[in-house]
C-alpha cells in the first residue's frame, strides 16, 4: 500500500524544521512519497490557516495523509487528533487548524491521539508525534485513539467562509477564505475603501487594475494586473472583504 504524505505547515522554508519531519516520515515509513505542499502558512495562526488548508485538501490524492502543524500551543494542553475527511486523513493540534476541512467532508470523523512515543520534544510535535502518527496512518498500522464529539474541537463554531485575507502569497496576490463559485461574477467587492470588479483572469485587467478572480482553489483572489496587491491596496492577513451585489 503506497499512499503520499503531504505536509502543510508554517516552518518557513528556511532551517531545519521541515527537513527533519521529512527525516523522520522517511525513517518510518520509506516507501510512502512526501510532499511539501506549504510551509509558509500564516505564522503562529491556526484560524486564517485552517481555511487555506481546506482549500488544499482536496487538491491531493483521495486516501492522502496529510500532516498538519500550524500549533503555537505545542506543549501545552490542547489535544493532539486524527481527522477523517472522506477518503483522506489529517493529523494535526486540537486549536481548529484541521475543522473546516472535517466541516467540508462528506463524511467524516475524529480521534483524539493517546499513542505516544518513547521521546517527545516539548516544542516539535510535528517531528515526534504528528509525523509518525502519519507514517502508521499510511503503513496502516494501528494505534491508541479515543473517537471524540466533533462539537468538543476547538473551532468547532467557526464560520463555513471567512470574509478576510487569509494568506498573501509570492506575487502579492491576497486569497481570501470566501468560496468565489457563490459570487455573482458581475458583482463587486468592497477592499480596503476600494471596490474592485471580477475579472476571469490576469490578461483580461488593464495593467494596474484590481480585480478579483476565482483562482485555482475555487477561493475568491486578489490581485493587481502587473503589480502586488498587498502594496497597493494595503491589504494583509485578516483584512474584511465584502460584496457589492
Amino acid at each position: 500500500m503506497t499512499r503520499q504524505i503531504l505536509l502543510f505547515n508554517d516552518f518557513g522554508a528556511g532551517g531545519p524544521y521541515v527537513g527533519q519531519m521529512i527525516s523522520a516520515l522517511g525513517a518510518q515509513a520509506p516507501a510512502q512519497p512526501v510532499v511539501s505542499v506549504q510551509h509558509d502558512a500564516p505564522r503562529g495562526d491556526p484560524y486564517h490557516s485552517a481555511y487555506l488548508l481546506a482549500s488544499l485538501v482536496d487538491s491531493g490524492p483521495a486516501d492522502a495523509v496529510w500532516v498538519c502543524v500550524v500549533d503555537p500551543g505545542v506543549g501545552g494542553s490542547r489535544r493532539a487528533l486524527q481527522v477523517r475527511a472522506d477518503g483522506r486523513w489529517l493529523v494535526g493540534p486540537d486549536n481548529g487548524l484541521l475543522v473546516p476541512a472535517l466541516r467540508r467532508a462528506q463524511s467524516g470523523g475524529v480521534a483524539e491521539i493517546r499513542w505516544c512515543p518513547e521521546q517527545l520534544s516539548a516544542s516539535f510535535h510535528g517531528r515526534d508525534l504528528f509525523a509518525p502518527v502519519a507514517a502508521r496512518i499510511a503503513l496502516g498500522e494501528p494505534f491508541d485513539l479515543d473517537v471524540i464529539d466533533e462539537q468538543s474541537l476547538i473551532g468547532a463554531d467557526w464560520p463555513q467562509e471567512l470574509a478576510v485575507v487569509i494568506y498573501v502569497e509570492d506575487f502579492g496576490n491576497a486569497l481570501t477564505g470566501l468560496d468565489a463559485a457563490a459570487l455573482n461574477p458581475a458583482g463587486f467587492l468592497q477592499v480596503a475603501g476600494r471596490r474592485i470588479g471580477y475579472r476571469r483572469t490576469f490578461c483580461d485587467a488593464v495593467p494596474d487594475e484590481p480585480f478579483w478572480y476565482m483562482n485555482s482553489l475555487g477561493l475568491v483572489e486578489i490581485a493587481v494586473n502587473m503589480g502586488r496587491a498587498d502594496a497597493v491596496l494595503g491589504i494583509g492577513i485578516g483584512t474584511p472583504v465584502s460584496s457589492l451585489d
